[in-house]
């Protein structure tokens, strides 16, 4: 007897990749901007409070005031051609040309987020369903962090626990000192100069901070970005460059130097034409378009500055891409 023809098609033989980013409201909407940052904040490996006490200072306070000054930060950076946060954009069109790139029939791509939509668990069983029975995770963090890549190893790890048939994992931790990733840093350097007709005092290499707490419990996100920097100028030399951390939150010591107290001291010190690269960011967001090239030029020049440049986000550029498919590849397990 045939205990097989009732079986229920089943897809196999297929390897995901799912590229994930931080995340992003899904408008610039009060309710939107709140129920993101609700999300976000609510996540423990990102406030390392008690979590009692955090509950009602995020709730009473923050999700009430903060949610306004957030949503006038979007509006000004905000793609209203797509309707749709810079950091989405870019994320979906690396997934996009990685994909193209890439062209393996048993290789599927997509991209998810860890905060907002789409959700890693959506996506998860959505490659799941198409017969990927190997998942490689790349979070889009070149420096490894708690707060960062772990988080989305939590999410993954959890979506995963409620799948009864589960595909096997990959993750891949981070890429700090990749050559291709370093190269194609300097090679926007260089570009940005190029298309400028005034040379920097200065390269400000200007990343994400965490609590000082952090680092000393353990994180080894600060060694990976002074790591990043180093090797940045190894390769370059026309310019000084300088490592800084920007975006604290709250009051307690967070990693130092910050940017934006560097920033108002910088032209006092003589350097009065610089650009700020922002080496830990895949894509261009809020923290870079609008907390740099908005707040970060305006303290610049109202200090005495004279130029300011940001240098972009690698993006979904060349350059960027085949970084993506160096770091995918050696993972890649095809079912022939």
């Amino acid at each position: 007897m045939d205990n097989n023809k009732n079986h229920p098609p089943v897809k196999f033989g297929k390897t995901g990749v799912l590229i994930v980013n931080l995340g992003t409201p899904d408008s610039t909407s009060w309710w939107d901007i709140r129920k993101y940052l609700k999300e976000f904040l609510s996540d423990k490996r990102v406030i390392e409070v008690n979590p009692i006490i955090w509950k009602i200072i995020l709730n009473l306070f923050i999700l009430t005031f903060r949610p306004s000054k957030t949503a006038h930060a979007y509006k000004q950076i905000w793609f209203k051609e797509n309707n749709e946060s810079p950091l989405r954009y870019y994320t979906r069109s690396q997934a996009e040309k990685l994909r193209k790139k890439i062209k393996e029939e048993k290789i599927i791509i997509d991209y998810a987020m860890r905060y907002g939509n789409p959700g890693i668990k959506k996506k998860l069983i959505s490659l799941k369903n198409e017969g990927c029975e190997n998942i490689i995770i790349l979070p889009l963090y070149p420096q490894y962090a708690a707060a960062t890549t772990a988080t989305v190893c939590d999410e993954v790890y959890r979506s995963l626990m409620q799948m009864r048939w589960q595909p096997s994992l990959q993750i891949i931790p981070h890429y700090e000192s990749n050559p291709l990733y370093i190269e194609a840093l300097i090679k926007s350097i260089r570009k940005k100069i190029s298309e400028t007709n005034w040379k920097p005092d200065l390269i400000v290499a200007s990343y994400h901070g965490i609590p000082k707490s952090y680092f000393d419990k353990g994180d080894p996100y600060q060694c990976y970005c002074q790591k990043t920097t180093r090797l940045i100028k190894e390769k370059f030399n026309d310019v000084a460059v300088e490592t800084t951390f920007q975006s604290r939150f709250g009051p307690q010591e967070w990693l130092t130097p910050y940017t934006d107290k560097t920033l108002e001291k910088l032209p006092s010190q003589g350097k009065k034409n610089i650009m700020v690269i922002c080496p830990g960011f895949s894509s261009d967001c809020v923290e870079t378009l609008e907390e740099i090239n908005i707040q970060g030029r305006n303290t610049f020049i109202e200090n005495g500055g004279q130029n300011f440049d940001m240098i972009p986000c690698l993006n979904d550029n060349d350059d960027h891409i085949n970084l993506l498919e160096n770091l995918v590849k050696k993972y890649f397990i095809l079912n022939k």
